[in-house]
């Protein structure tokens, strides 16, 4: 379980301050994925970011029950002087899992050669996705945070490798997505939410919050 109570959050932009989310109550059950639609700039990444723990509430609380995953796509956990390889193990003991497993795991799925025991500073932008999305799937959560979709990378071979592994993941996990088009949000969500101006208005169905975001737009 993922739980907001009255949660705050906004931004000093220089001129104004701009409110992420004020005071949103929301749960988010095993189960039960959620789909958030939101206009480009209101926020989306802050708010998933906060559901992960890597940003915290100005006022309320976050509690976390299951295990979270970092948004897909998130980087930030990575030390750029190190190789895939110590990453991955370094990760693994983090979430307490078998080093040997995930960076196995990772040089398999993220098929990146001789590059994997090299600086993932040396990278190019398509392998560090490749290893990112890699490590993910090597790390078991109960809730998966996606934002904006589905990553891709410029390699076909490994976009359906990692997809069909992921697709197979969610069938038995939970996902939180968070975009702009209520076309992503089909392929996951079994409820919804409408988030604009620092409010959230959850429904029931993804129906029921396009009404709004479509009203609203």
């Amino acid at each position: 379980m993922l739980e907001f109570t009255d949660v705050s959050k906004s931004f000093w932009t220089g001129t104004q301050r701009k409110v992420i989310l004020d005071h949103a109550s929301f749960r988010v059950e095993q189960g039960r994925s959620l789909g958030i639609l939101a206009p480009n700039g209101t926020g989306k990444t802050t708010v998933i970011n906060m559901m992960a723990g890597l940003e915290k509430p100005d006022e309320g609380t976050i509690t976390r029950t299951s295990r979270i995953s970092f948004p897909l796509g998130f980087m930030g956990g990575v030390v750029q002087r190190h190789s895939a390889r110590e990453n991955s193990r370094y990760i693994a003991r983090l979430y307490g899992l078998d080093p040997d497993y995930v960076e196995a795991y990772c040089r398999w799925l993220a098929g990146i050669g001789e590059y994997y025991d090299m600086p993932i500073g040396t990278y190019s932008q398509g392998m560090r996705a490749r290893f990112n999305f890699s490590l993910m799937l090597a790390l078991d959560f109960d809730i998966y945070l996606i934002d904006e979709g589905m990553p891709h990378t410029t390699d076909a071979a490994f976009n359906r490798r990692a997809g069909q592994i992921l697709h197979e993941r969610l069938e038995k996990s939970t996902v939180v997505i968070v975009s702009h088009q209520p076309e992503i949000l089909e392929r996951f969500a079994t409820s919804a939410a409408v988030l604009k101006a620092g409010r959230l208005t959850m429904f029931d169905t993804l129906d029921e919050a396009r009404e709004l975001y479509d009203y609203e737009a």
